[in-house]
């Protein structure tokens, strides 16, 4: 009988997994739905022997130096910092918003009064989310929140997320502001990096300990009972007295007793080209234009050096559970409505004590690689050590 059961293989799963292991050395059964480890970082090698990223662009970036030694201990580091354009009246310019894309979408003179005022409202440097900047009062500051609004924000958010961005939480909206700087990164933490061989190899580095065992392709419910009654457990039909960190859809756990919670799905078209390179850099947003949100081109990405390249056209759609094999939740969609109904499965969840949540689909919340990283760590420390 195994001490942990823990469901799902990312970051969340994964970590968890690898401490219990190395550090309690206990033994731990770790339950993958796909046929893969790494969850939605998963990558691998085309036909061509492309290194794509199966499931869309995963840059990692944080300003903890313990999470990032943590993954060191499985990874060398490509050192990446990461830039992203957008296709805006017929011009590619730097994403997030700054003021070099002011100047490019804005005649000088209009641009540089602009920047005076954004700079003498806000302060150079600082981050100000687009929802805040169109509530300011100086008529030349709402001008530029409406275009920015407009160019930017709107239509981006109505095909990523089904809804306008005022329908959104401000955790959302609030991750890619309006920048008063030149630096034309889109992160700026502390530390960026792409795995050097890929995450997948950084995955079984991490899970390689012979108190891990995996098992792929299955569904956590075929051998795991949860009897929200009797609060038991049962594992291979056997009463189950151990601890269960779980990193799926939290509603799913619960077998929507509550009713669903809401979640976006993506679908990409990769395609191949007889050429080095496809575009300046490895995104492309298209707010305005397309159904596509974005264009990655994975090489930037990795670094690898190859007379191919690969795209993938990003698609976002609604999540369907009931399409098995073709939507993932990829995006929880935080709003007041889903926030009732997880805290109501949240309640329920912690009367078990002995089941664990962690992860962006089981908190239900929209976070970075690097939080979720933190976060399982975390629960180890305070929770299972």
């Amino acid at each position: 009988m195994f001490d942990f059961v823990i469901v799902g293989s990312g970051f969340a799963g994964s970590v968890v997994a690898e401490r219990i292991a190395n550090v309690l050395n206990k033994k731990v059964l770790l339950i993958e739905k796909r046929a893969h480890i790494g969850g939605n970082c998963y990558d691998y090698y085309d036909k061509n022997g492309i290194l794509i990223h199966k499931y869309g662009p995963h840059i990692f970036h944080t300003n903890d130096k313990k999470v990032w030694e943590y993954l060191a201990n499985f990874t060398d580091w490509r050192i990446y910092q990461h830039k992203v354009l957008a296709f805006i009246d017929e011009k590619k310019v730097p994403l997030p918003f700054n003021l070099n894309t002011l100047h490019a979408l804005l005649p000088y003179s209009i641009a540089e009064r602009l920047e005076k005022k954004l700079i003498e409202h806000f302060g150079f440097g600082n981050k100000v989310p687009i929802l805040e900047l169109k509530m300011n009062e100086d008529k030349d500051l709402k001008f530029l929140a409406e275009f920015i609004y407009e160019k930017v924000f709107l239509n981006y958010t109505l095909k990523q997320w089904g809804m306008r961005p005022e329908e959104l939480s401000p955790e959302v909206t609030g991750r890619v502001p309006v920048f008063i700087s030149r630096d034309d990164r889109y992160f700026q933490d502390k530390y960026q990096g792409i795995p050097a061989e890929g995450y997948t190899k950084l995955f079984e580095r991490m899970l390689s300990h012979p108190n891990i065992k995996i098992l792929l392709n299955t569904d956590a419910k075929e051998v795991l009972k949860v009897n929200f009654e009797s609060k038991k457990i049962f594992f291979m039909e056997k009463e189950y007295e151990g601890k269960i960190i779980f990193t799926g859809p939290i509603d799913e756990l619960m077998n929507y007793k509550y009713g669903e919670l809401p979640y976006r799905s993506l679908r990409f078209k990769f395609e191949t080209y007889d050429k080095e390179y496809f575009q300046e850099v490895a995104v492309v947003n298209y707010p305005n234009n397309y159904e596509f949100t974005r264009i990655t081109e994975f090489k930037h990405l990795t670094g690898q050096i190859h007379p191919k390249t690969v795209i993938a056209k990003e698609y976002p759609i609604q999540y369907n559970r009931n399409i098995p094999g073709r939507d993932i939740p990829y995006y929880p969609v935080p709003n007041q409505t889903s926030a009732k109904i997880f805290e109501q499965y949240l309640r329920e969840i912690e009367q078990f004590g002995k089941i664990y949540l962690v992860g962006r689909l089981a908190k239900y919340k929209y976070c970075n690689m690097d939080k979720v990283v933190e976060d399982a760590i975390m629960l180890f420390e305070e929770k299972l050590r």
